[in-house]
């Protein structure tokens, strides 16, 4: 019985002695041109790009007061993100009005344009924080790096509820949907570009 165990445990270890130790290949990074210095910004980067289920948006706040630095970047994120969210909501509402076949698209296009700014104001309150850090600079100030994001679902889901409601308007909801989701896919592949 001694011998089986001693086989066994020689096996074992010329087995494990046969494994190569290799250290792993990094990949090398592209050397910088001479005097230059790569800048990281927190809460930045492909991860917190707009995609085919968030609108995202990113900014940064610079103050004396850290309360003042975080309220700067939420509100310049939010006027980024209101941003964003309007130029495709414009783009998918006059695609939609262009694809009905309405006679009335000008008087359509507008009542469109009055329910955009409405839907937008509104959903702006259920944003999500998914990034937020804090900085102190050598001159003494704060800043605030922060990342929201909206989901397009709620969004689809507001315009959706609206819309159903509005007199005069010959709906289809799965056109809006699908016009919309298409702008979506859109964005994410204008993000990957940029």
């Amino acid at each position: 019985m001694n011998v089986k165990l001693i086989t066994i445990i020689l096996l074992l270890a010329i087995v494990s002695s046969c494994r190569s130790t290799r250290t792993p290949v990094t990949p090398q990074q592209p050397s910088l041109p001479e005097g230059e210095v790569e800048i990281i910004v927190a809460c930045s980067g492909p991860e917190f790009f707009t995609d085919g289920e968030v609108f995202r948006a990113n900014s940064v706040g610079e103050s004396m007061d850290l309360s003042v630095s975080k309220r700067k970047a939420m509100t310049n994120a939010r006027s980024q993100l209101a941003a964003s969210i309007q130029t495709t909501v414009k783009s998918v509402t006059d695609n939609y009005v262009k694809s009905s076949e309405n006679n009335n698209e000008e008087e359509i296009g507008e009542r469109f344009e009055s329910l955009n700014r409405e839907v937008v104001s509104q959903e702006l309150r259920g944003i999500r924080k998914i990034c937020e850090r804090y900085f102190h600079t050598p001159e003494g100030n704060y800043k605030t790096y922060v990342a929201i994001e909206l989901s397009a679902q709620e969004l689809v889901s507001a315009y959706h509820s609206r819309l159903q409601n509005m007199k005069g308007i010959d709906y289809d909801y799965e056109k809006f949907k699908q016009i919309f989701e298409a702008e979506m896919l859109r964005n994410k592949q204008d993000s990957i570009d940029d």
